[in-house]
């Protein structure tokens, strides 16, 4: 490699030159400086492929246009619109977010990048993506498709996640910025590692930067960026009750954190279910298993074992987190994936 090629204003013109002719510019979210629709796009691509994320980002807009609405809704309604895309702690943070921007700043995001990290379930590349293409700010990000990126240019070892690692990235990524067109170079950074410096089978033979990617010369691009060290994932089982009375299915609603936080699932029961029934306010009339479901979490592996029960509700109420709900309601409802999966198979053809 050259001194003149591994400069960094070379590197940044290059991706520049490169965005116009070939980067993405039909996504729902860009051509937008609307902070709220950049900040969602964020939010949601985050360990999410695009393709998944296109169609739930317009029906979330559908219902929640803007920081106000989204900010007034119920939980409820905002986990229904987040359900099957996973990592449901976004979504109780983009709710709080909007609530904090609505109470804290007149429901407009704050224009400084410091401020925007200081928002709930935002973190300095998103803060800083939102800056640069709604603020013209001139700032560096670090998304998933980056870091793999500079990690192969830049011939960076190390898991990326490794604080030591991160600074290094956020050290080099800020060396790279252009004077001018920062969020193109940004917007370029992002496409070229999402559509051709990928994860498995780069395409090195079009991309603008190989001439000089220490990754490709030195053969690594298998090897970087370095995985995270792997660790054994525990197993975890629990036996679910799908109670089933008159057309409806009883939920209990999950707490604010923790997996699933405010979803709407079923209930986990103890050895005893016929005991654990009678504290969910019904009594099971008859029983029998379905096949287990695995679920694999980023922490832990589940093993759903679930248990198809014919209830009657007793006449004591039912716990406050519990309720019953109509088979033809479980489409709205803001059911964890897996758990929509399983009810829909157990339930298919019931009354």
């Amino acid at each position: 490699m050259t001194a003149h090629s591994a400069h960094p204003s070379y590197f940044a013109q290059r991706l520049i030159a490169w965005q116009r002719h070939h980067g993405r510019h039909d996504l729902p979210w860009q051509g937008t400086r609307d902070p709220y629709r950049v900040w969602l796009s964020e939010i949601m691509l985050q360990q999410t492929q695009v393709a998944a994320v296109i169609p739930y980002y317009q029906r979330f807009l559908d219902r929640f246009p803007d920081i106000a609405s989204l900010a007034a809704a119920p939980a409820d309604d905002v986990m229904a619109r987040w359900s099957g895309l996973g990592y449901y702690a976004r979504a109780r943070n983009l709710h709080q977010c909007a609530q904090a921007l609505v109470r804290e700043h007149g429901g407009v995001f704050p224009r400084e990048a410091a401020a925007i990290a200081a928002l709930p379930g935002i973190g300095r590349s998103t803060a800083n993506a939102i800056a640069v293409f709604c603020f013209g700010a001139r700032l560096a990000i670090l998304d998933g498709n980056v870091k793999r990126l500079l990690c192969r240019h830049a011939g960076i070892a190390g898991w990326p996640g490794a604080p030591a690692v991160e600074s290094q990235l956020w050290q080099h990524a800020e060396s790279l910025l252009p004077q001018t067109r920062a969020d193109i170079h940004i917007q370029a950074q992002m496409d070229l590692g999402a559509t051709v410096c990928t994860r498995t089978r780069p395409r090195c033979e079009v991309c603008p930067v190989a001439g000089d990617c220490v990754a490709r010369r030195d053969g690594r691009t298998a090897e970087l960026p370095t995985p995270k060290p792997r660790k054994a994932l525990p197993e975890r089982a629990a036996t679910v009750l799908i109670l089933v009375h008159d057309g409806r299915v009883l939920l209990e609603v999950r707490p604010p954190s923790g997996i699933w936080g405010g979803l709407w699932s079923l209930p986990e029961v103890a050895p005893d279910a016929h005991a654990d029934a009678a504290r969910l306010g019904c009594r099971i009339v008859a029983s029998r298993p379905l096949a287990p479901v695995a679920h694999a979490f980023t922490h832990f592996r589940l093993t759903l074992r679930p248990l198809l029960c014919q209830a009657e509700p007793l006449a004591s109420a039912a716990e406050p987190t519990h309720r019953w709900v109509r088979l033809g309601e479980l489409e709205s409802a803001p059911l964890p994936a897996p758990i929509r999966k399983l009810l829909e198979a157990a339930l298919s053809g019931s009354p």
